[in-house]
């Protein structure tokens, strides 16, 4: 019954391998050797473990870095407009510029028309944000890799 089916398929199998040993040597190495290939590429490129970095004072915030500092934001919900009213008022001296803008659309079009010292904050929530660089601003050469 069933024992003599499996043991007749395993022996054509056993038959199939030996007629066909360069396809079944392939079958062997090929993964083999992939596996070899991504050890060797994690090798090279090991991931970076970085340290907690304990609390410190890091001094006052260099305010004149910021004059004529524009922050854009949409949707104009209130709780919007507490955040940045908190954010523009709260943490600066002099107060920075903050705009609101009906649509994402709109803040996109007015980052075009702004100087480099523009940034959008749209809120998807009253929890979430996203921020909006204009193409200007130039990406730090540390974090490439992690991309």
């Amino acid at each position: 019954g069933v024992w003599r089916q499996t043991k007749a398929l395993l022996f054509k199998n056993c038959l199939i391998k030996c007629r066909t040993k360069k396809s079944s040597v392939q079958e062997v190495l090929f993964p083999l050797f992939f596996l070899f290939w991504l050890i060797l590429m994690s090798m090279m490129h090991p991931h970076r473990k970085y340290d907690e970095v304990a609390n410190a004072n890091l001094g006052t915030l260099d305010t004149s870095m910021l004059v004529n500092f524009v922050i854009g934001y949409t949707p104009p919900t209130r709780m919007a407009r507490e955040i940045m009213k908190k954010v523009a008022f709260d943490n600066f001296e002099d107060g920075i510029i903050t705009e609101e803008y009906l649509s994402e659309e709109e803040l996109q079009e007015a980052s075009a028309f702004k100087p480099s010292n523009f940034v959008g904050v749209v809120f998807n929530d009253a929890m979430s944000y996203q921020l909006r660089f204009p193409d200007s601003v130039a990406m730090s050469s540390i974090y490439m890799e992690s991309r």
